[in-house]
């Protein structure tokens, strides 16, 4: 067996972004301007929403949609639920935004946050549901709606890792009042660094627009495109510099225009990206069925469709070997592998500050400790995926 290097992600500079790069350098006009803006439409148009807003990254993403809430009377300390399992980020966005964090554990089959789990959480004090959708695995979006509605609440799809993913012909992150994506280098569409909200509401974007700027006063299009806002008409609004005129809490969370040139690039080769993704997704799972009695994977249920990310695995209940030996064995054969995550409230130290004891969260746990996922990303080759099935095939003629 000649060894391989498969590594678990990659990135593609278009020619097209490497051009535009040159012009962005020659201006000396690198940060936020008309490319971002561009950026912004297309991304919209691409998922289906009326607005995109750029961020700089996929937490401040989150952040910046949960901090919309506040123009509609949340108050700091209250509390909005998420999955106990996600990349810890989406987590972290929910407490830079000034608020408390409430678990509810996943399922194992699709990785998601258990629908029949989250109204035991709900409280007086709750204000958003933030769904994940895991691995570009579509969480189960429609029964998470309805518990929304009944009870009134924001929801918010973090859709990271999620492009390309849809439900019912529908891009995820279309069906909850924002959704927001990661552009970061592994991902489907990357900015190298880098994030995106979208959404129909077009205060919403005003308000997103604003706390990606410190929480400015004027978000009209004269001040995204022009640092100086001596063309403003509202400049005098509230008869001075509406530059320092701050109407909430906000944040420094802006994109540039490199990075939304290498963004622009990439969006003109989305559909040949995603589709050669899906196409290693489903080789390694058509693979995976020799392995059976091994592993568990993800679906692809009817009404859904992937945006795959990653091909995730999580060791059975059965197995004679452990997930360090699986890695160490994938990883000594040259092919890179991440953890699944773990069980933020109980398995991440720095959260233990929330007073979550381990066995609380047995699902998310249990994929904490065994889950594994390794890349499917566009420039892994047929000869790669061979690769994979013959060295999982020597480890359990090991260890199996």
């Amino acid at each position: 067996m000649n060894k391989r290097k498969i590594p678990f992600g990659t990135i593609v500079i278009t020619e097209k972004a490497k051009k535009l790069i040159d012009e962005i350098l020659q201006t000396n006009r690198v940060s936020q301007g008309k490319y971002v803006k561009e950026f912004e439409e297309k991304f919209a148009e691409l998922i289906g929403s009326k607005y995109a807003v750029s961020v700089s990254s996929g937490t401040d993403a989150v952040a910046l949609a949960l901090s919309v809430m506040y123009d509609y009377g949340a108050k700091r300390g209250d509390e909005v639920i998420l999955p106990s399992l996600t990349f810890i980020g989406t987590a972290n966005a929910v407490l830079m935004a000034g608020f408390k964090p409430v678990f509810v554990d996943v399922e194992l089959k699709t990785l998601n946050i258990n629908p029949e789990k989250i109204e035991e959480k709900i409280t007086e004090k709750t204000k958003a549901i933030l769904v994940v959708h895991l691995m570009g695995k579509p969480a189960k979006i429609d029964k998470i709606l309805k518990i929304a509605k009944r009870y009134n609440l924001f929801l918010i799809e973090d859709a990271a890792e999620a492009h390309g993913a849809k439900y019912r012909d529908r891009y995820v992150g279309t069906f909850g009042d924002m959704g927001c994506f990661s552009t970061y280098v592994a991902h489907i569409i990357t900015t190298i660094e880098g994030g995106i909200v979208i959404t129909d509401n077009k205060d919403y974007a005003e308000i997103l627009r604003s706390l990606r700027a410190h929480g400015r006063a004027c978000k009209c299009e004269v001040c995204v495109l022009n640092t100086s806002s001596n063309y403003c008409k509202k400049r005098f609004k509230y008869g001075r510099d509406i530059r320092f005129v701050f109407e909430r809490v906000g944040f420094s969370s802006k994109m540039n225009e490199i990075e939304a040139a290498i963004g622009l690039g990439n969006l003109e080769i989305y559909e040949e990206i995603i589709e050669k993704r899906r196409r290693n997704f489903f080789k390694l799972k058509e693979i995976f069925k020799e392995f059976e009695d091994y592993f568990y994977t993800i679906d692809e249920d009817k009404d859904e469709k992937l945006g795959p990310h990653a091909f995730p695995f999580i060791l059975k209940e059965s197995c004679k070997f452990k997930r360090d030996q699986l890695v160490n064995f994938l990883n000594e054969n040259g092919i890179d592998t991440r953890d699944l995550f773990s069980s933020i409230p109980t398995q991440t130290p720095g959260y233990k500050f929330l007073g979550y004891k381990k066995g609380e969260f047995p699902v998310s746990e249990y994929i904490g400790n065994n889950g594994i996922h390794i890349g499917v990303h566009q420039e892994i080759t047929d000869k790669d995926i061979e690769y994979i099935e013959e060295v999982i095939k020597n480890f359990l003629k090991i260890y199996g």
